[in-house]
């Protein structure tokens, strides 16, 4: 009874000695069954039908087909959920918008523990992937051309809006900032992520979006049409300077179990911004966020929260509402809309 209880995983990477080291590691953990190993897309796609996995593990860089042309063949087909291996480039960020779920970074072989830690945070991410929900995924354009119900005709300095995600999170934001006008109060965003791909990821939205954002660096401004993103393994916090506000950014511990973290944003936002703000939480594994959008909703801030239909994984949101933060719910396309009108008030 309990074999049928794991999840079962597939590893996909064109390294045999990874794929072997990883196979054997991962079954160590009693709550994964490593069904079986392939080292190209064509034999991944005829284990996928002969074993059903639960969750995938798919490297990018592979021969005869790359990682993110399988996702995109994959998908339509065999929607399940993917965690993408791979060094640090843009490459990852396609592969979640060709359905990927999550990633992970390489490890570096030759640094001590390196292949331990990747392990353990693989093996954590596969049990939330198990549980995310895939195959419904609506393709969001990388500027959105469609109209929103609402308009900011004026824009305060003194207003900021506060974003916060994990799983699934990274097209979640995409689809919100996309969608916003640059005629924008000053945003800032958590989304739990490595260092050097919170880098990457401000730049590609920078480069798709009308807003101008960036990842943090400690004391920039915020500033309207400016989108200020928490860089990986630092925490963010606003602060007031003047009559308006700027971004403290610090090496610290995780706070709420990560860093950056959501809590630790939200909390800032509540102290210092307080009725002058809008906070949404979003898609995501735990808990994070939940107890600082309450203290944000306390200090009369106005508080959205991504639904379940909608929510790859609908854990963060979910808590959130649980607790009375949130005081609507809203499908994710209609986030944006949402944010224009609570601005019009």
């Amino acid at each position: 009874m309990r074999a049928k209880q794991r999840i079962k995983v597939l590893i996909v990477d064109d390294s045999l000695l990874f794929r072997e080291t990883l196979a054997r590691e991962m079954a160590k953990d009693e709550g994964l069954e490593i069904v079986g190993t392939a080292s190209n897309p064509y034999m991944a796609r005829d284990l996928i039908v002969k074993l059903k996995p639960d969750v995938l593990t798919l490297d990018v860089e592979m021969p005869k087909m790359n990682g993110i042309d399988f996702l995109k063949k994959l998908m339509p087909q065999y929607p399940l959920p993917v965690i993408v291996v791979s060094s640090a480039s843009q490459n990852v960020f396609d592969a979640l918008d060709a359905g990927a779920v999550e990633f992970v970074t390489k490890p570096n072989m030759s640094r001590q523990g390196g292949m331990t830690s990747f392990v353990n945070e693989l093996t954590v991410k596969v049990k939330i992937a198990s549980t995310a929900k895939v195959g419904n995924k609506k393709h969001v354009p990388l500027v959105s051309n469609r109209p929103l119900t609402g308009s900011v005709t004026s824009v305060s300095t003194n207003q900021v809006i506060a974003l916060g995600a994990s799983t699934g999170g990274t097209d979640a934001l995409y689809s919100v900032i996309s969608a916003l006008p640059k005629e924008m109060p000053p945003i800032v965003i958590v989304q739990h992520m490595p260092p050097v791909f919170t880098k990457l990821y401000a730049d590609r939205l920078n480069n798709s979006c009308k807003l101008e954002v960036k990842e943090a660096a400690d004391g920039d401004e915020l500033r309207p049409g400016r989108v200020l993103i928490a860089p990986g393994d630092f925490q963010m916090r606003v602060a007031k300077r003047g009559s308006g506000y700027y971004v403290r950014v610090t090496k610290e511990e995780k706070i709420s179990g990560h860093c950056p973290s959501v809590d630790v944003l939200f909390r800032s936002v509540a102290e210092v911004v307080k009725d002058k703000a809008i906070g949404v939480i979003m898609t995501g594994m735990g808990k994070d966020g939940a107890d600082g959008l309450l203290k944000m909703r306390k200090s009369g801030a106005y508080t959205i929260g991504q639904d379940e239909k909608s929510s790859v994984v609908y854990g963060m949101p979910m808590v959130a509402f649980n607790i009375g933060a949130v005081q609507k719910q809203l499908p994710l396309e209609r986030i944006p809309d949402e944010i224009i009108r609570s601005l019009a008030k």
